[in-house]
């Protein structure tokens, strides 16, 4: 199981180097076309508007993963161990919350674009709001684990907080 969550985060690495790659080679692209020929390609900002989106959207969850995120944790760390495990639980629980409201939002406004196309490319525009589904759903599920960790495996609040690296970084 650890394997398979590890090549589906190696995945998403691939996936976001190739939106920042794809982002990189259009923007540059069309400033030289518009600085040299005074043209440019107009399909090109919206597949780099997608690759941004979906580059923003995938670190995210990787940042999750990897506990990379922003957090204050100067408060959390000088409590009592079990005033660190309850205030944890609340702040992955506020997470498990706000992620399911991205998610049926974002897929309330896939459903809602299901039809729309976006002008240049014709791309379908409820591609944008999967980004969302997508960091949601998985998000979600990196803060249950989180909160699973903490009470089943009795991993401690400071494990669960300590940024991972790289090498480091596998399920348990």
């Amino acid at each position: 199981m650890s394997r398979l969550l590890n090549a589906l985060f190696k995945g998403i690495e691939v996936l976001i180097s190739i939106a920042l790659a794809v982002m990189i080679i259009l923007v540059f692209t069309n400033v030289i076309l518009r600085f040299i020929f005074d043209t440019g390609f107009a399909w090109s900002e919206e597949i780099a508007r997608i690759s941004f989106i979906y580059l923003v959207y995938l670190g995210s969850i990787e940042a999750m993963r990897d506990n990379r995120h922003l957090l204050i944790d100067s408060v959390l760390i000088r409590l009592p161990s079990t005033a660190q495990k309850l205030l944890y639980t609340m702040i992955q629980g506020l997470i498990i919350w706000l992620m399911i409201s991205l998610t049926t939002g974002s897929y309330g406004l896939m459903l809602q674009n299901y039809h729309n196309k976006w002008v240049a490319t014709g791309l379908p525009v409820w591609v944008v709001y999967l980004s969302g589904f997508i960091m949601g759903i998985s998000i979600l599920l990196l803060a249950a684990g989180n909160i699973f960790k903490l009470w089943v495996l009795k991993r401690t609040v400071k494990d669960l907080i300590t940024p991972q690296d790289e090498s480091a970084a596998t399920l348990e």
